[in-house]
């Protein structure tokens, strides 16, 4: 099944409408520019380089950060979109149509990974309009995904009335995407999981106490023994938890401007949340589910925590027994 194919059967069952069809759609025809982009363009310029100039929340933007940002949003031009909401932007764009759908971009998750070649990709999240372009719960998306610019070029996506998610591998022969596997399940239990060891001394005591238990082994509470993955690129982290489980972990910690995580809701913790939750596992922020949030702000920041619900629930234990 191609990703065309996809999108018209949940067209003619009435699950998606043309509006939420077409801009998922597009996604894809700009993910396919992106990726020749990064393949072909990185030997004419450093697309890792920094622009000198900052995103929304003062972190330094990369050639390719900009590029990524102006692709898509050329391409959901032509959609129904009414607003598009980038990571990239203090405010959110009026496309100029009278659509009843909002777009939420994180146009390059990773861009700090560019220069050394790891993966790195694009999230986003389709939302009902608002009265004003803001951001609505997690729980109310229409639809999301992400792609991984890779060895293969990949999405993941859900719409709001799927069981589960599906995955695509893009075949550039044919300039389409083509499913892969079956529905996504991620298993309840793993030994297997995904955090920056590097900041420890820095996280809050349920964090630090539920990898004190980690590292134990077979000796400590848990009774197994883990190995760790972090390629620190999240959708990189994201697409292995989504194909073989684990878990993935972004605390919030006592550094300044870390406090409330770093990791954004609207862009980033909703969509991926979507996705983990109808895969059968848990996304939290340490206490409360993700999508059960609402935002405060276009770019509110968040701790964020998903994958095998063991684990999620003794992290949300720990959490509310501080």
């Amino acid at each position: 099944m191609r990703l065309e194919e996809y999108i018209k059967n949940r067209l003619a069952d009435g699950r998606i409408g043309e509006d939420v069809g077409g801009i998922i759609s597009q996604l894809a025809d700009a993910a396919m520019v992106i990726s020749k982009t990064i393949r072909l363009s990185g030997i004419e310029y450093d697309l890792g380089a920094e622009t000198g100039a900052e995103n929304s929340d003062g972190d330094e933007q990369k050639t390719l950060d900009v590029l990524a940002e102006d692709i898509i949003i050329n391409h959901l031009k032509h959609t129904a979109a009414s607003h598009i909401l980038s990571e990239e932007q203090d405010d959110p764009i009026t496309t100029g149509q009278d659509g009843q759908v909002m777009v939420a971009i994180d146009p390059l998750d990773g861009s700090s990974n560019i220069a050394v070649n790891v993966s790195v990709g694009t999230i986003f999240s389709l939302m009902p309009r608002q009265d004003a372009p803001i951001a609505c719960a997690g729980r109310d998306q229409l639809a999301a995904g992400f792609f991984v610019y890779g060895p293969q070029t990949t999405l993941i996506l859900a719409v709001a009335s799927d069981q589960a998610p599906q995955c695509f591998i893009l075949d550039d022969r044919k300039n389409s995407f083509v499913a892969v596997g079956g529905a996504v399940s991620i298993p309840t239990k793993t030994e297997e999981y995904a955090i920056n060891a590097a900041y420890a001394e820095h996280w809050f005591p349920p964090v630090q106490e539920w990898m004190r238990q980690v590292l134990a082994g077979k000796q400590g509470a848990y009774g197994k023994a883990y190995r760790m993955r972090w390629v620190g690129s999240m959708v990189a982290d994201a697409w292995r938890i989504f194909q073989r489980g684990g878990v993935f972990l972004y605390p919030g910690d006592k550094r300044e401007g870390y406090t409330d995580g770093r990791l954004r809701l609207v862009y980033e913790a909703n969509p991926i949340s979507f996705l983990i939750e109808k895969a059968g596992g848990m996304a939290t922020n340490g206490k409360d589910a993700i999508l059960d949030l609402t935002p405060e702000s276009l770019h509110q920041r968040t701790p964020l925590f998903f994958g095998a619900t063991q684990e999620m629930t003794r992290l949300n234990t720990l959490h509310h027994n501080k």
